[in-house]
């Protein structure tokens, strides 16, 4: 299922970026508004292995999934939770870091110290404030994140005028 969304997202953009940059948007044009917030938004799962966790602080929140092997069940299955229900950890500015490969010894690796699979959630002050050994629904997650101090304040911010 993974594989096939992978391939289906990486066609789209393919596509997405072949008409971007045929065409020529007029000046209060929807296009060039898509691609502007596309360009000021990160992807929501992205690979992990590279990834230094002080890139995001203050910017989002970081969800790390981990498994030891690609294969995980448990890993597939949070896959599949986080890809069902994206726009409720979008709107939590929520990125999904993944490393499914223990012997690179990422540095996501040293700093969160997983064993198996994991889900660890990053704050945006850079605190790990979860830690769990089994999936999470993403409204589970979405709760968690609401209950948060940062998360009360961003919704108090948005409500004011």
């Amino acid at each position: 299922m993974t594989h096939r969304l992978t391939l289906v997202l990486t066609g789209f953009l393919a596509a997405t970026s072949a008409f971007a940059q045929t065409a020529e948007p007029a000046e209060n044009d929807a296009t060039a508004t898509v691609e502007t917030v596309a360009e000021n938004t990160p992807e929501l799962i992205q690979s992990g292995l590279n990834t230094d966790l002080s890139e995001y602080l203050w910017k989002n929140r970081v969800l790390v999934v981990f498994a030891d092997t690609e294969r995980d069940p448990r890993f597939l299955q949070q896959l599949e939770l986080i890809e069902a229900f994206p726009d409720a950890l979008i709107e939590r500015d929520v990125v999904v870091l993944t490393d499914t490969d223990p012997a690179a010894k990422s540095a996501l690796r040293k700093q969160l110290r997983p064993r198996g699979f994991m889900l660890a959630l990053v704050e945006k002050d850079g605190v790990v404030y979860l830690r769990k050994p089994a999936p999470w629904t993403v409204r589970e997650l979405s709760a968690s994140i609401d209950k948060h101090p940062l998360r009360q304040q961003e919704i108090r911010d948005r409500r004011q005028p």
